[in-house]
């Protein structure tokens, strides 16, 4: 894990959300090992926003005070079987969960897959 992904998390992640955050790096640390975990963006005072790259940046995690937001980078190229992507962007769609409950390994997975296939091609 990333120690400034860590900071960026404490000092920026409403505690409630946080645990959408920790699943979700959990289950790229145990089932996606091939995606880094870095922070993009920002200046030395504020770090940006914790990104996941394979050959390319293909997930930005987006805290609010409303929950927590996954872009996926080529979003609007995946098929989307639970019709949960939203955007109006080019490229980019997003996941947006607000509740720790609404976290589901099996629909993330589905995603990051696909955004790993698609970095690769």
């Amino acid at each position: 894990m990333n120690s400034k992904v860590d900071e960026f998390i404490n000092s920026n992640v409403l505690e409630m959300y946080r645990p959408i955050i920790d699943q979700f790096r959990e289950l790229v640390k145990r089932e996606f090992p091939e995606l880094k975990e870095e922070m993009r963006g920002g200046t030395e005072k504020y770090y940006g926003v914790p990104v996941y790259r394979f050959n390319r940046i293909v997930i930005t995690i987006s805290p609010t005070k409303k929950g927590v937001t996954f872009a996926f980078s080529e979003g609007k190229r995946f098929e989307d079987q639970y019709g949960l992507l939203e955007g109006k962007g080019n490229k980019t769609l997003n996941l947006r969960i607000s509740n720790p409950q609404e976290f589901s390994d099996e629909i993330l997975r589905y995603y990051i897959r696909q955004a790993i296939e698609l970095d690769k091609a």
